[in-house]
């Protein structure tokens, strides 16, 4: 997490993200009683598929993390976003790089790929997006407000900024910042959060369980992420968990 060249592992997470997916269907038909039943994605059928949108959140605040090195929960989180960004290249989504900065890769408002999966276009922005993996560190920021604006459509991305299915990468989530991310729900069709909290890899007590209720209550799928877990399993797991009501008509 000191912004040095990393290597990134990606070689055998085909498997990262299991679903049975027609590349087009739209992610609001996504029926999570029926994945959970089958071990895969299900998705209700959709007369007109669309493209879909993908946006993956990092979070590189230093305070919201415990530990550096290569088995930190920092690293844990820069490997699985990796993987997940090459994952829904490769299914055909149009995908982006966000983090708390509110910086995005390949650019504000810009999703990158989606064209076929496995083309020129989805190998150009997967390497984009993993030579930025490759060299992030940790930002100085203190809170997630920017990554908040920029999914909103604060920072240029126009209407469909939030659009699509989101997954996010948490660290520490105190009371205000984690309101704020629980609101990050509101304009995507799907969502799901890894919380790596840092009280829960120092093992001492954690309060991530609040913390995963108050995304659950606001729309989210969130898991918390413990040591050495093993990211595909965890979005298996995913499947299973409850997804509560969404705020309808919220305003962020």
């Amino acid at each position: 997490g000191d912004g040095s060249r990393r290597s990134l592992a990606l070689a055998g997470d085909d498997d990262v993200i299991p679903r049975t997916y027609r590349r087009g269907d739209d992610l609001r038909r996504v029926h999570w009683r029926s994945t959970a039943r089958y071990g895969e994605l299900m998705v209700r059928r959709e007369e007109q598929p669309q493209r879909s949108k993908a946006t993956v959140l990092l979070d590189t605040r230093y305070l919201a993390y415990e530990g550096a090195g290569p088995d930190s929960a920092f690293e844990w989180a820069v490997s699985a976003a990796a993987s997940t960004l090459l994952h829904v290249l490769e299914q055909g989504f149009a995908a982006r790089l966000l983090t708390d900065t509110g910086d995005a890769v390949p650019g504000a408002g810009a999703f990158a790929g989606g064209s076929t999966a496995g083309g020129p276009e989805s190998a150009e922005a997967a390497g984009l997006m993993m030579d930025t993996l490759a060299v992030v560190g940790h930002s100085e920021g203190s809170g997630l407000g920017r990554a908040h604006d920029a999914l909103r459509g604060g920072t240029g991305s126009g209407p469909s900024g939030g659009d699509g299915l989101l997954v996010a990468f948490f660290g520490d989530l105190d009371d205000e910042q984690g309101e704020l991310a629980a609101r990050m729900r509101q304009r995507s069709a799907a969502a799901v959060a890894f919380v790596l909290d840092p009280a829960l890899w120092a093992g001492a007590p954690s309060r991530v369980e609040e913390r995963l209720r108050g995304l659950r209550d606001a729309g989210w799928t969130a898991l918390a992420v413990p040591p050495g877990a093993a990211f595909a399993e965890l979005w298996r797991q995913a499947g299973n968990l409850p997804v509560g009501p969404r705020n309808p008509g919220g305003t962020a």
